[in-house]
């Protein structure tokens, strides 16, 4: 499956972003979604994942309130609504897929998408 990531963009703090990522393929409703974020001179991290039929998420605990994944197997897209930005939110996002089930370890991801850079200022 091929992933492209969009959305991201400049914002100041407590404003609200969304991105989207597209997929190729006819089997996108079996792909667990994962988003992740990566900034300079970290570790790509967990930010949230979902389920291919969207019944289950999971967060990392620095978003949990903030941000919603979600997906619509129709158009092949999931989703990551971003609300109360912060500076520390500022980083490159990426979407990226797997079989299975959700999990939090960018390692065992298996599809990624490209990355798109979302830049939150104080």
């Amino acid at each position: 499956v091929q992933l492209q990531a969009s959305g991201g963009g400049l914002v100041q703090a407590g404003d609200s972003l969304r991105l989207s990522c597209a997929a190729s393929g006819r089997t996108f409703s079996t792909y667990i979604m994962g988003w992740f974020r990566q900034a300079p001179g970290k570790e790509r991290e967990f930010v949230a994942g979902i389920s291919g039929s969207g019944g289950t998420t999971d967060y990392a605990d620095s978003v949990k309130g903030r941000f919603t994944i979600s997906r619509d197997n129709a158009k092949n897209t999931v989703y990551l609504q971003m609300n109360n930005l912060k500076p520390e939110d500022t980083a490159v996002y990426y979407c990226a897929g797997r079989l299975g089930a959700v999990v939090t370890r960018a390692l065992r991801y298996d599809y990624w998408g490209q990355g798109t850079q979302v830049t939150v200022s104080s």
